[in-house]
């Protein structure tokens, strides 16, 4: 019997593995039980319910694959993969360089191997291009939380103080079908009439709404931010903001109350479809719950919905506003939060996997961060690279010629780009025309039938490590099961490159090992775990900062200061902007992207588990009847939908919960399904958060014979 946690979502909800006595150690027969674990108290979802299920598919890597001269992929010994991958490096780096190698991470590693696939970028590869799937989930509110408040935690308090909440405002997150036990914690506010949910769709979460537990707001698709800013004006123009916490704890807030001045509700209903007088109530509920105004607490949270934009930054900026307007920021049952996606999106990018941090959330630019971590690692610090490029950008270098900055070869270790990037066609034909592209999975994942070389590699059963929850918490993961025969811990695999590259420093395969060097590499950064151990991890509810052995751990940052350099949160204005691909005569609607309850990420792992795959077998777009009735399409039919760069089909689904001008399509299928050969690469200019959640389509039948002759010719020329 083991305790670990869920191998999904940054929840990271308590789980029990047993393997009944009288069977065999493999995961066919393994039992998974919920705990009774502060995030899910004793509850699990369908995805963690069958999360064993994925370590047995018949279709698992239990061998190295090599690409042979017939084009396709066999199988190979370890010795002849890591020989083939250190032969390919040292052919492209004498004829390119050491920055023609690119290596792209994944938000489900633990932080012992995103610590080591950092180390390994920087000095076994010396390469200044490593970024990660994080890129993806919640780098805007990161990078707002970093200029708000000087450090980025994805909630900056423990999950279970939501409970205690009069009203909550929730942006762009769909808990009920993304991290269900989640819920449980939004009861409170929703009992007391104040859960507040915006989404143009009225989705399982905004539903929850109803019968008076609170307010949907259901705004066109990119408007957020001026939503924000119109709550904002509220709550200064009526006199509902904490003047006195402004005052002892916040700068800007001349700026910001000027800016906000010109949003008034009913220009925002225009701009956003909000009726004003829902506007008012919303922040009129808002400031009820505020602690300064005598109310039990009040939070407002932030997901993928306001964060995936082209102004992701500002709007999360706007948000941070809004809470600081309130007083709700380092009070006890009240603040900001960010519902971080990702098992380890949070430790992913603390220690290493993002193009510009070292360990400990230090950055690669600093020479102070640079010196600590070289003398960590024992190289000069010299040797390291400078800061790399988010995703979207490494990618656009990915297949180039080097002589143009290219990337030539490409390391995929956790993440399914050719699925999850945005313009996702595009990336699928730079990968073809690497020299090198090596992926590291559990299943032959549509990166990995791509690669050059495939690297079967263990999962969160069958390893030990920690994972840091959305809330900051580090937890310790326990291997239950032995792997199968010829399945590597990526550990084992950094080593022994390492070793071939002759790489100046040591690499342990050791998690116990690794942990402790991350602990003195992380000493003294914002996201200190210098006093961090497995040992601690699996007996403490145990939060960074954590700076020393004696440091019981910081559950609620913030009580008595912010983490700025003289305390003080900082207020910023941001102006609204339209979306980067907008409505047109050709694109008349509004497509929107998100999950649905039985995928997750990608669909690499889920869409292998029967009982998940039958619940929903592929993809779909929800439109609502009207716009059905006005395009000819019938519900179960085939819609072709057409962006800038290019078609994707689904099966058309109706729903009255979503705008008339919206459709939504999940980003969980693959092929000709896929939602993001729709979406939009434009970049945030802040963060490097492509614009996931609304570009412009056309949407037509495809169960017509011309439509379907022009889908087959499409599919011959992909």
């Amino acid at each position: 019997m083991t305790d670990t946690h869920c191998p999904y979502c940054s929840l990271q909800c308590g789980m029990r593995l047993t393997v009944p006595a009288q069977t065999s150690d493999r995961a066919s027969s393994l039992e998974v039980t919920p705990r009774d674990f502060p995030t899910n108290a004793g509850g699990l979802c369908a995805k963690g319910w069958t999360s064993a299920q994925v370590l047995d598919v018949p279709d698992r890597l239990t061998t190295p694959l090599l690409r042979g001269p017939d084009g396709a992929l066999h199988p190979a010994s370890w010795e002849d993969a890591l020989s083939a991958i250190t032969g390919g490096l040292r052919d492209i780096w004498a004829a390119h360089g050491r920055s023609a190698v690119g290596v792209f991470g994944g938000g489900g590693l633990t932080n012992e191997k995103a610590y080591t696939l950092g180390k390994f970028a920087r000095v076994a590869l010396r390469t200044p291009f490593i970024d990660y799937n994080g890129r993806f989930c919640m780098s805007s509110a990161a990078a707002a939380g970093n200029r708000a408040f000087g450090l980025d935690r994805g909630l900056p308090f423990p999950l279970t103080d939501l409970a205690g909440a009069d009203a909550i405002l929730l942006l762009g997150s769909n808990v009920a079908e993304t991290m269900p036990p989640a819920l449980r914690h939004l009861s409170g506010a929703r009992e007391r009439g104040g859960l507040l949910v915006v989404d143009p769709r009225r989705t399982a979460t905004a539903a929850l709404t109803d019968d008076e537990a609170g307010l949907h707001l259901q705004p066109l698709p990119g408007t957020d931010l001026q939503l924000l800013l119109g709550l904002t004006h509220v709550v200064f123009a009526e006199g509902l903001a904490d003047t006195d916490y402004l005052r002892r704890r916040v700068d800007g807030v001349g700026a910001v109350r000027r800016e906000v001045a010109q949003w008034w509700p009913e220009r925002v209903e225009r701009e956003t479809g909000v009726p004003a007088d829902l506007l008012r109530r919303a922040a009129h509920l808002l400031a009820a719950a505020a602690p300064g105004r005598g109310g039990a607490g009040a939070y407002v949270l932030t997901g993928r919905g306001a964060e995936q934009h082209a102004h992701g930054t500002d709007t999360v900026t706007a948000a941070i506003g809004l809470a600081l307007a309130l007083g709700l920021p380092g009070v006890p049952g009240s603040g900001y939060g960010c519902l971080t996606g990702q098992g380890n999106g949070q430790g992913g990018r603390e220690h290493g996997q993002k193009a510009d941090q070292l360990p400990g959330y230090r950055s690669i630019g600093d020479p102070a961060a640079r010196a600590h971590v070289a003398q960590v690692w024992g190289v000069d610090p010299e040797l390291l690279p400078g800061p790399g490029v988010p995703a979207v950008e490494l990618f656009k270098k990915v297949g180039r010629p080097a002589a143009e900055g290219g990337i030539r070869a490409l390391f995929v270790h956790g993440a399914n780009p050719v699925v999850s990037a945005p313009d996702a066609g595009a990336l699928e034909a730079r990968l073809r025309r690497l020299d090198l592209l090596v992926v590291a999975d559990l299943v032959p994942s549509e990166t990995a039938q791509l690669a050059d070389v495939v690297l079967p590699i263990t999962q969160w059963a069958e390893e030990s490590g920690t994972m840091t929850s959305l809330e900051g918490r580090i937890l310790a993961r326990h291997k239950a099961i032995e792997p199968p025969p010829g399945v590597r811990d990526e550990l084992w695999v950094w080593r022994e490159l390492a070793a071939r590259l002759a790489a100046p420093a040591p690499f342990s395969d050791d998690p116990h090992e690794v942990l402790a060097e991350l602990a003195r590499a992380s000493a003294g950064g914002i996201a200190d775990y210098g006093g961090v151990t497995m040992e601690r991890a699996t007996r403490e509810a145990l939060y960074w900062p954590c700076p020393s052995a004696e440091h019981p751990g910081t559950p609620r940052v913030f009580l008595d200061r912010f983490a700025t350099p003289d305390g003080r949160a900082r207020m910023l204005p941001v102006s609204a902007a339209p979306v980067a691909d907008d409505l047109r005569p050709e694109a008349p609607l509004y497509l929107v992207t998100g999950r649905v309850l039985e995928h997750y990420q990608s669909g690499a792992q889920t869409r292998r588990v029967p009982q998940l795959a039958r619940a929903q077998r592929q993809a779909t777009v929800t439109m609502h009847p009207v716009t059905a009735d006005r395009l000819g399409i019938e519900e179960g039919t085939p819609v072709r939908l057409t962006s800038q760069r290019a078609v994707a089909v689904a099966t058309a689904v109706f729903s009255t919960g979503i705008r008339p001008d919206v459709v939504f399509m999940p980003f969980h299928f693959a092929g000709r399904q896929r939602a993001n050969l729709l979406t939009n690469p434009t970049t945030d200019p802040i963060s490097g958060m492509p614009e996931f959640k609304v570009c412009a389509v056309d949407v037509a039948s495809a169960d017509t014979p011309a439509a379907r002759l022009a889908l087959l010719s499409e599919e011959a020329r992909a």
